[in-house]
């Protein structure tokens, strides 16, 4: 047997490749800031961010980006500093990224909804010497500054990214509404703005991209404190080149993402960024999600790429005038965070003429590790097949060590180059889910004959009842199968007797009315006798991570502390989860999507790794206001060109360099 088939035999995937991709790449070990010169040296005329009525060109960013580099040398970033980028998805965001990367930076993308105990533990930890936010987050940093390793902040404005009048505008109705923190800027407080300006440029000098660090990815725990995952310039190029050769095609033509995935988390850092700056594409920054906006951008700047998760793509379709929209520029959603319902996939393809592509991923690798092909059999319920190089393996959920064939169940492990270092800091942790070269998922999976991976449950999620193993997502999806029924999520809870029991929380359609015996008759029907919910709960809303997939872990403890008469605070269990829109009120988080739409990976999101996606309307910014400048409805048609942040443009044309432009109409 040669080579390539003793290749195939140990990868059944690779026969169900599109006839585009290769079995293997010749990856190119560069640093990851080459992604942003190779997009200015061969589209230096593209559109490379487009913001309410600010764009930029990818010649102009480059600039922009190795200035600002050059000013965080002078700051005090060197190589291997760890610099805090704690902003919603802007033009800022992008900028300093890269600007981090080219000064020698460790970046370390903070979630703007940390609440206090979460920032110090993340800042802490990777011991930050400098962070970028937004000045309406500084009355939240301002107040832990004395318990923060933080020596430099660098604080930007909305305002710094939009051209004239609009920057006006937004500083006048900012500073009106009580909106414009007393920012005490001096030595260690530096305007944003100011970093932007200057001749000197730092175009980059990292000189072992295999070693050097890129990211520390902050990735929570169902138990535990979040610890940071190592990834390298190597992890982070490669995961783009296995993007690209999977996805083959979108370079063929100039493409524009709508950047919805947060910028903070890897999934989104690694599609809508770091992919779409490979491909030259036009990014299209969303600091918010409000599903009108969302609408308006979509019509009127006609992106062609959507990455997103389930939640949004069903919030969307909901609205009530979604039929007056254009929506058919758009060509790929590639949705993460949880499986989309069959139905509502059709119907959403059927609006926009999109094809929705499902994958998988996690931050430990970089984060993408399967998806379905572009243009062979999308099996609906996979997480599709592995990428080039990557070696994937179902094993015993005892051991861990002994294979299983196709069909059978067990824990999924991972080998590739996309596979991080290991944990910052944490050589146990690192030694517990790194073995011999393969990273331990803690996701039950099996594969089918062709090489499709479907995933059961998270590991931890799985339910013991009565002696009996019983995975909560075969009993979700049956449960979202009664027409009554919106959202529904099982979960195991304590029982004296049976060590827990299946309890299943149900969110109606609006206007319907459902029982508890309706419920279980349904669940009679189509599910083995112990696998039947014991208990029923009605909501109006389910708890969820800001990528819209819901806490299962917020519901456990919420029976705990009911259990143990702490009276059950589901709104404190939120929030410790991470949960946006957690209510004191009602007790737990708004649901449906939100501001930022993610995933852990490019697929189903773990349960210990939840990506960013706010409820609907909701913001990391304090006083954003949706009816104004965050607002697409009076988006001009031609966004203007800047030449520098916050400045007002030139009339110039902005011409594609291929003749082509790929945002707007």
């Amino acid at each position: 047997m040669d080579t390539q088939d003793s290749v195939r035999a140990q990868r059944p995937w690779i026969a169900s490749y599109d006839e585009q991709v290769p079995v293997s790449i010749d990856y190119e070990a560069f640093p990851l800031y080459a992604l942003l010169d190779r997009a200015a040296a061969n589209h230096p005329k593209r559109t490379a961010i487009v913001f309410r009525n600010w764009k930029i060109r990818y010649e102009k960013l480059l600039e922009l980006v190795e200035i600002t580099a050059a000013n965080l040398r002078q700051a005090g970033v060197g190589p291997g500093s760890r610099i805090s980028i704690m902003l919603p998805n802007l033009p800022q965001s992008i900028i300093t990224y890269w600007a981090a990367l080219k000064a020698g930076a460790v970046v370390v993308m903070t979630n703007p909804l940390y609440m206090e105990k979460e920032l110090v533990h993340q800042l802490t930890d990777a011991d930050c010497s400098h962070m970028v936010t937004l000045d309406l987050l500084w009355p939240k940093i301002a107040d832990l500054r004395e318990r923060l390793p933080v020596r430099t902040y660098i604080v930007s404005t909305i305002s710094d990214c939009l051209a004239f009048p609009l920057n006006k505008l937004y500083d006048f109705k900012a500073k009106r509404d009580g909106q414009r923190p007393a920012v005490p800027y001096g030595p260690n407080v530096l305007r944003w703005k100011a970093l932007t300006k200057g001749r000197e440029r730092v175009a980059g000098d990292v000189a072992d991209p295999k070693n050097n660090l890129a990211l520390l990815q902050y990735t929570g725990g169902t138990t535990g404190v979040a610890k940071g995952v190592m990834l390298t310039h190597y992890n982070m190029a490669v995961n783009v080149q296995q993007c690209s050769n999977m996805l083959h095609g979108l370079q063929d033509s100039p493409q524009s993402f709508l950047g919805l995935l947060p910028y903070f988390h890897v999934y989104g850092l690694t599609v809508c960024l770091n992919w779409a700056t490979y491909l030259g594409a036009t990014m299209i920054p969303f600091p918010r999600y409000v599903p009108r906006d969302v609408l308006v951008a979509i019509d009127k700047l006609s992106p062609t790429v959507f990455p997103g998760a389930p939640s949004v793509y069903i919030s969307l379709m909901q609205q009530k005038d979604v039929t007056n929209y254009r929506l058919d520029s758009i060509k790929y959603c590639v949705s993460g965070s949880a499986p989309m319902p069959v139905e509502q996939m059709r119907e959403f393809e059927r609006m926009t003429g999109a094809e929705i592509i499902e994958g998988y991923g996690l931050s430990e690798a970089s984060p993408v590790t399967h998806i379905n092909p572009i243009k062979g059999l999308h099996k609906v319920g996979s997480i599709g097949l592995p990428f080039p190089d990557t070696d994937v393996r179902i094993v015993d959920m005892e051991v861990g060590t002994v294979p299983l064939p196709a069909g059978k169940v067990g824990e999924m492990i991972i080998r590739g180059p996309q596979v991080m270092k290991g944990y910052w800091n944490r050589p146990d942790d690192t030694a517990s889910t790194l073995r011999n070269g393969w990273l331990y998922t803690g996701d039950i999976a099996y594969m089918d004959e062709q090489g499709y991976f479907y995933i059961v449950d998270r590991k931890k999620d799985m339910i013991i009842s009565g002696g009996y193993n019983v995975y909560p997502r075969e009993i979700d999806e049956v449960l979202y199968e009664h027409p009554k029924v919106k959202e529904a999520v099982a979960v195991g809870v304590p029982h004296a007797h049976r060590g827990e029991i299946i309890k299943a929380y149900i969110v109606p359609h609006e206007g319907e009315e459902v029982t508890r015996a309706e419920i279980i008759a349904h669940c009679r029907q189509k599910l083995a006798n112990y696998k039947v919910p014991k208990q029923v709960e009605f909501r109006t809303e389910l708890p969820k991570t800001i990528v819209g997939k819901v806490l299962r872990r917020a519901l456990r403890q919420e029976e705990e502390d009911r259990r143990h008469g702490e009276g059950g605070d589901p709104c404190r269990a939120g929030q410790e989860a991470g949960v946006v829109g957690a209510d004191p009120d009602n007790g737990f988080a708004e649901a449906n999507g939100g501001t930022f739409a993610g995933a852990d990976g490019a697929g189903t999101a773990r349960g210990d790794d939840s990506v960013p996606v706010a409820e609907p309307g909701a913001s990391p910014l304090p006083g954003a206001d949706s009816e104004d400048v965050y607002s697409w409805e009076g988006l001009d048609d031609e966004p203007r060109t800047e030449g520098e942040p916050g400045r007002e443009p030139e009339d110039r044309k902005d011409a594609d360099d291929e003749g082509k432009e790929p945002a707007g109409r």
